[in-house]
């Protein structure tokens, strides 16, 4: 990389868009977390509304809402932490020849959390 491609704004302007997607998915996955950890909270408010029968509360709305939330929150950490790697190989002139394995990693656990609440709204009916 030469230098004038080094001071080229728009390598460290396209790191900054991928930082904030990356921060905004973390965000939405904390959101999106938190409002299925609550969903089991409304559904028993709900019944005592309706003069229904209580089931007996499972919990794992409570799981996979914090797990989300967790998830997310690990998200906006490795975001930070690829974009200081991002932006230290943009300056230095590095090659990028690696995926991102951190990408990856949170891909595999979002896929994880996906399977298991599947598993759990198929068993529930």
């Amino acid at each position: 990389m030469t230098d004038d491609e080094k001071r080229d704004p728009r390598y460290y302007l396209a790191a900054e868009r991928t930082f904030l997607a990356w921060m905004r998915t973390g965000l939405s996955l904390m959101g999106f977390g938190f409002v299925v950890a609550r969903f089991g909270f409304f559904l028993r408010e709900f019944q005592l509304v309706e003069h229904e029968a209580t089931q007996r509360p499972t919990g794992f709305s409570v799981a996979f809402g914090t797990a989300l939330v967790v998830v997310g929150t690990l998200m906006n950490i490795v975001a930070a932490f690829e974009h200081v790697q991002t932006v230290r190989k943009i300056r230095n002139g590095d090659v990028f020849d690696r995926p991102s394995y951190s990408a990856i990693l949170i891909a595999a656990i979002l896929t994880f959390v996906g399977i298991a609440m599947a598993v759990y709204l198929i068993v529930l009916k």
